[in-house]
Order: structure tokens, then sequence, then C-alpha cells
């Protein structure tokens, strides 16, 4: 998937699949005080159906993101965006790009646990608040037609 001068795509080499982590384990773990929990060889990461990815601009990981299909539902997972590019448009690229990789894997539907307060954020990306269910602690369950 590409988008001008952007690139979201499986790290292919072991420096690549070192940024992915260090991007998770700083924005998602480092700063939210969960330093020991972080795990670079969860199971999730390599489950069939789930698409561990990297978003490139200008060839430099930015940001990350892990989607997982079931069916015909992709599931947005550990979305990050650098700390020091946060705040000037990235996530609505990595969003938009993601999007384009679950419609292309068959997925009509995106689903995704955001962190509350990324919940506007998602909100004015398109996104509407999923009342249905639960959602998990520190969440808001979000979902978007692709349709």
């Amino acid at each position: 998937m590409t988008g001008f001068q952007y690139e979201l795509r499986t790290p292919q080499t072991d420096k690549e699949w070192q940024a992915f982590h260090a991007i998770r384990r700083k924005v998602l773990f480092e700063n939210r005080g969960k330093v020991e929990t972080y795990n670079e060889n969860h199971p999730d990461d390599s489950r069939a159906g789930n698409h561990p990815l990297v978003l490139f601009y200008r060839d430099d990981a930015i940001g990350v993101i892990r989607i997982d299909v079931a069916e015909n539902v992709g599931w947005f997972r550990r979305i990050a965006i650098r700390e020091d590019l946060q705040r000037h448009g990235h996530g609505r690229v990595l969003l938009r790009l993601a999007e384009a990789f679950a419609k292309a894997e068959g997925c009509d539907e995106i689903r995704s646990n955001a962190a509350v307060e990324a919940a506007g954020f998602y909100e004015r990306c398109g996104y509407t608040r999923d009342l249905s269910s639960r959602s998990p602690a520190n969440s808001v369950r979000v979902l978007k037609s692709l349709r």
C-alpha cells in the first residue's frame, strides 16, 4: 500500500522489525507506564490472519499497526505514530492506508478498541462509537463501514 511518500507494509528486515517494536514499546507501553509488559514475541503478531505493518514516510519508519482479519471484519490493533511526529497528519494517513489494506483483504468493516484519549480522533476520521458491546478498560470501541 502506498500513498504520497508513504508506504504501509510488513516489516522485511531486522532493522524494520526493530523499528516496529521500538515504536510500539515507547508509545503504547513505556509512555503509559507499562515498561515490563511489552513482549516482542507475542503470539498474536504471528497468528494467521494477523498483519503487523509499519508506516514508512520517505523510507523512515514512523508508525505501526496490526490488522487482524476475521472473515469480513478488520480489527485495528496497537496503532501508534512515533511520538516526535504525532499531530502532523501521519495518523490520518495510517488509517487511510490501513483501511485500504483491510478492504483488499476482503473486509467491509473496521473495528478497534481505541484509547479513550484517541476516540475523538477516530470520530473525526469517520468512525462511530460501537455501543453494542462493552469495551475493554480505558478504551472506546469504534467502527467504520468500508462499503
